[in-house]
């Protein structure tokens, strides 16, 4: 700090702008106490600007154009001339970049009419009450009651791959791209390389997903994943998995991966290659040190039920605390932390976290899967109703999937509800209620669903799991 400067004093600092950020900033705004929310790059964070909002609106569109060539089974004949669409990713750019306009828009208005100082900057603690902030030439500091961290994750990008944004690139890389790629080659096999690899073959890319484990989105059970498998394999992607990549070329406008695997080595030729091989915290060049507080070496803070560090005047939030890196995870936390400095008795003490990954079929869950609660040796039974039975996903040909219950053998309380299917994304909002509630599968059995809907496949599984499903034969 330069001697003698005066330090803007704020009751709170919330550090960080994405979904736990802003969140936590109107909450602490809505209780009163005046907030200070830093950020460096633009409100939203890497969900709203490079992750969440542009990522499902390339799925999106990758749907509706993929969905042109089926229209014809439904007894739908286009003209000629539009039988053979094409479509402008530069086009599709500036239409992104209006919906995250709008949303930027948005959480900046709502910012403002709650109290909150947005303040565009990179900041840095100087102690455990005071921050510095860098804004474009200038030094700001800050002296605060509480702080709350909330400066996400961004892509691990291995070593020994030269990712230069160009040939090969990064998620948020692959957003901002001005066409689609002729070949593509996705390594990582997680539910963003398949969610980026799923929509890049539906425009017209050759895709070959590499993937180290021994199958795809190994973070679900092995049954939802092999739905997405089948999809992924009908559209033209090539799966390779226990492959590794060993290295990477870049030689006259074309990328070389050498690989390594079961069947023994391979080269293969890309136009660009996105590397999807996880995220990690940013947690390094924020002076956590001058502040007293800890990360661990993966660079995770630890942080209790209240979202409280060590130092218990500063609080961290989201991809930057051990679990998942999920924007709604983000955006609970940070609602919590607020109300905890705000003097209310709240605290994160759910683990109902659902997950929800846009691949070809949606997947989507909460709760124990069937291999995590035979692992914890809990004696249980399972429901599973397919799509293929359920009038309305046969109405709109969408019939890949199912809805799946896991239940207490004894209680029947729900420990798990998860759905491969369309609209898994919206179908799992019931799971979640249903098990934040510690419903009993009777109560989805027993609750009017209505008619047709995609609903009915958890009344059906529901059912199933009590032995009498009405439209499937029960074992």
């Amino acid at each position: 700090m330069v001697v003698g400067e005066v330090a803007v004093e704020t009751d709170v600092v919330v550090i960080g702008g994405g979904p736990g950020g802003y969140a936590a900033a109107i909450r602490l705004g809505q209780l009163g106490k005046s907030v200070t929310l830093i950020e460096k790059d633009a409100l939203g964070g890497v969900c709203l600007n490079r992750g969440c909002i542009p990522s499902k609106a390339l799925i999106h569109t990758a749907e509706q154009y993929h969905n042109l060539s089926e229209l014809g089974q439904m007894g739908i004949k286009l003209p000629e001339a539009a039988t053979s669409p094409s479509f402008n990713m530069e086009d599709w750019q500036k239409w992104k970049g209006g919906i995250v306009s709008r949303l930027n828009q948005g959480i900046a208005h709502l910012c403002e009419k709650n109290g909150v100082t947005v303040v565009k900057g990179e900041a840095s603690f100087l102690s455990e009450n005071r921050i510095g902030v860098e804004t474009g030439g200038d030094f700001e500091t800050y002296k605060f009651e509480e702080a709350i961290i909330a400066t996400g994750s961004r892509p691990i990008l291995p070593s020994f791959l030269p990712v230069d944004g160009e040939y090969i690139i990064d998620s948020t890389a692959a957003l901002e791209l001005s066409e689609v790629p002729g070949k593509l080659a996705v390594i990582g096999g997680g539910y963003i390389g398949i969610e980026m690899g799923m929509a890049f073959a539906k425009l017209g890319a050759e895709v070959t997903v590499v993937e180290m484990a021994d199958r795809i989105l190994a973070q679900v059970s092995p049954e939802l994943a092999k739905e997405v498998e089948k999809k992924a394999k009908k559209a033209g992607i090539k799966l390779k998995t226990s492959v590794k990549v060993e290295e990477a070329d870049v030689e006259n406008g074309q990328v070389t991966l050498r690989t390594s695997g079961a069947e023994g080595e391979e080269v293969i030729q890309a136009d660009k290659v996105l590397v999807t091989i996880g995220r990690m915290p940013n947690t390094e060049g924020i002076g956590l040190s001058q502040a007293g507080v800890s990360a661990d070496e993966r660079g995770y803070i630890e942080v209790d039920s209240q979202c409280r560090t060590k130092v218990p005047n500063i609080f961290a939030i989201g991809d930057i605390t051990p679990g998942p890196a999920l924007a709604h995870k983000a955006s609970k936390q940070g609602i919590v932390a607020a109300e905890v400095i705000g003097g209310l008795p709240s605290a994160v003490d759910s683990p109902y976290i659902p997950y929800v990954i846009f691949s070809d079929p949606q997947i989507a869950g909460v709760g124990l899967t069937l291999e995590e609660a035979e692992r914890e040796g809990r004696n249980v039974k399972t429901g599973k109703f397919p799509f293929q039975a359920n009038g309305r996903a046969l109405a709109t040909n969408e019939a890949e999937g199912f809805a799946e219950v896991i239940v207490d053998a004894e209680s029947h309380v729900l420990l798990g509800m998860h759905v491969v299917g369309a609209d898994a994304s919206n179908l799992i909002g019931e799971g979640v209620l249903a098990m934040e509630l510690a419903a009993r599968v009777e109560d989805i059995a027993l609750t009017v669903h209505p008619h047709p809907t995609l609903t009915e496949g958890w009344l059906e599984a529901a059912e199933a799991a009590l032995g009498h499903a009405i439209h499937i034969v029960n074992n």
